[in-house]
């Protein structure tokens, strides 16, 4: 059974993205300058969140396909199923990204770290925990493209 779920955006992206091809692949391989403008009935959820040196930042991709069960990861040959890649094309497109707080003024946090296209709607952001967050043995076998086909 599909459960349906009701979100909604807290606020939204200001980026210098316009279009998908102008996003970098991973929002950390860019210093480019992004804007969190918060909607005026969140603001008393983000408090003093600029004391935060990095956020964790939940957002809608709202211009991906969610038909899109594979994708074919960069610098690999082979498609993989999409739960295996970080592809934004997926059943719930949910974009996560770590940003760095720069600074905030009113209602906008300007951030470093996001590779959302200019509008994107934001669902949640949550302050990023070096202790909880990072964890220093993970591998990334997901990335590895030698590895042989599954078999289901």
């Amino acid at each position: 059974m599909t459960e349906r779920m009701e979100l909604v955006s807290i606020g939204v992206i200001r980026s210098p993205y316009k279009t998908p091809a102008d996003a970098p692949r991973q929002g950390r391989l860019s210093g480019a300058l992004s804007k969190i403008e918060i909607e005026e009935e969140y603001m008393a959820g983000v408090g003093d969140l600029e004391v935060s040196r990095h956020i964790i930042v939940l957002y809608w991709l709202d211009r991906a396909n969610r038909d899109t069960l594979s994708a074919t990861p960069p610098g690999t040959s082979r498609k993989r199923p999409v739960f295996q890649t970080r592809s934004p094309h997926r059943p719930n497109p949910i974009g996560l990204a770590v940003a760095r707080v720069e600074k905030r003024e009113g209602n906008t946090l300007t951030v470093t770290g996001l590779d959302a296209l200019d509008g994107t709607p934001v669902l949640d952001i949550k302050p990023y925990s070096p202790g909880i967050d990072s964890i220093p043995d993970a591998k990334e076998e997901f990335l590895l493209s030698d590895r042989p086909e599954p078999r289901y």
